[in-house]
């Protein structure tokens, strides 16, 4: 039985702002969830971004109190039932109570959350290097990144005039050695016109895939530009749409992209995210599961979730570099690729200090953050 849930608030500083056209990102902050039961502890961690789809922080917290009060003195499998059976609309605040109680869960049972998810998971995840917005990348940066196996590297482009990208992108491009690609992130930056320029302009180009194309995402619109673009366009905040939405969770198949974006985070959780996706797949769209920028705590069983998928292009999973210090050991990255281990539950181990924080203390500032 569960006895005991807390609800440590944190804030981690990045390394670097992080820029898109929605705006810019200095830290993270969230709850980390901790679960306790019998002899085993499961963590999960709720960082709200409205601007990516989720809840605002303070529904977040909110409904964080709520199933920390419901969840008590049931079993883990019964807190599961009833956090599904649950239509609050709160999807970060879901994603890390059900994080949490997956943990906890799969770790009583020995087996690794990917495996619990889909028996067929695969122990091994490739990732895209993340560059950041196309005006700050530096040379060095692009050859690191390639040295070091990323076949994908991801770009924040919508931040400046359409010509200037196209120069920089050109340039950019010229400097990749081959089989590496360009996988572009516009969140929203432009009006039909604008995407259809870009698209035309980049089409010679090394480019993966460009996600959120638009400003305001109309089925037309998006259908007329995937047929004139040469590789897939991605939905990803837009999937948020009531147009969209529909269609995701109705027939996938209608959608007028090859491509999802999908955080469970912003989706309500694992279990969700994989229905989601595996319907999708069928479909014949390509999906890729991406991060918040999240702590360790939420990064891990997003890797395990993206495990559990067949076949997919590189995940959006190699963010932890951008926090200066995380809340435990986060995935690491070698040769382009996330190896998980065999250990049980999500793999996620707190550091000391989040261990043994007691409920209520704010983590950051104690873990050597810049928290200003």
């Amino acid at each position: 039985m569960i006895a005991g849930c807390d609800l440590l608030p944190y804030r981690l500083a990045l390394g670097q702002p992080w820029r898109s056209a929605r705006g810019e990102l200095a830290e993270r902050r969230g709850w980390l969830v901790r679960i306790a039961a019998g002899d085993w502890t499961g963590f999960g961690d709720c960082a709200p971004l409205p601007t990516a789809g989720t809840e605002p922080p303070a529904r977040a917290a909110a409904a964080l109190a709520h199933w920390r009060t419901d969840l008590a003195g049931r079993s883990p499998e019964e807190a599961l039932a009833r956090l599904a059976a649950d239509p609050m609309p709160a999807p970060a605040a879901r994603c890390a109570i059900e994080c949490a109680l997956l943990d906890l869960l799969t770790q009583a049972r020995g087996l690794p959350l990917r495996t619990w998810l889909a028996p067929g998971a695969a122990d091994r995840v490739a990732v895209n290097a993340m560059l950041g917005g196309l005006g700050t990348i530096a040379p060095e940066a692009v050859a690191a990144a390639c040295r070091a196996g990323f076949r994908v590297l991801k770009v924040k482009v919508g931040l400046a005039a359409p010509a200037l990208e196209l120069t920089r992108l050109t340039a950019l491009a010229a400097a990749l050695p081959p089989a590496v690609g360009l996988r572009l992130d516009a969140n929203g930056a432009w009006d039909p016109t604008e995407a259809a320029r870009f698209i035309d302009g980049v089409a010679a180009l090394p480019i993966e895939a460009i996600e959120e194309p638009l400003r305001t995402p109309r089925v037309a619109d998006l259908r007329a530009l995937q047929a004139r673009a040469p590789f897939p366009l991605a939905l990803d905040e837009s999937l948020h749409d009531p147009d969209l939405h529909a269609a995701l969770v109705g027939d996938p198949g209608a959608l007028p992209v090859r491509r999802l974006v999908l955080k469970p985070a912003a989706i309500g959780g694992l279990r969700a995210t994989l229905v989601l996706a595996e319907r999708a797949i069928a479909a014949g769209l390509e999906v890729i599961v991406t991060s918040l920028i999240e702590s360790a705590a939420g990064l891990w069983p997003t890797v395990q979730l993206a495990a559990a998928l067949p076949n997919q292009p590189p995940h959006g999973l190699a963010t932890a570099a951008w926090l200066r210090r995380d809340l435990g050991e986060a995935p690491a990255v070698t040769g382009g690729a996330i190896a998980l281990p065999e250990r049980a539950g999500s793999g996620f181990r707190p550091s000391a200090e989040t261990r043994e924080a007691p409920p209520g203390q704010e983590l950051g500032r104690e873990l050597g953050q810049e928290t200003g």
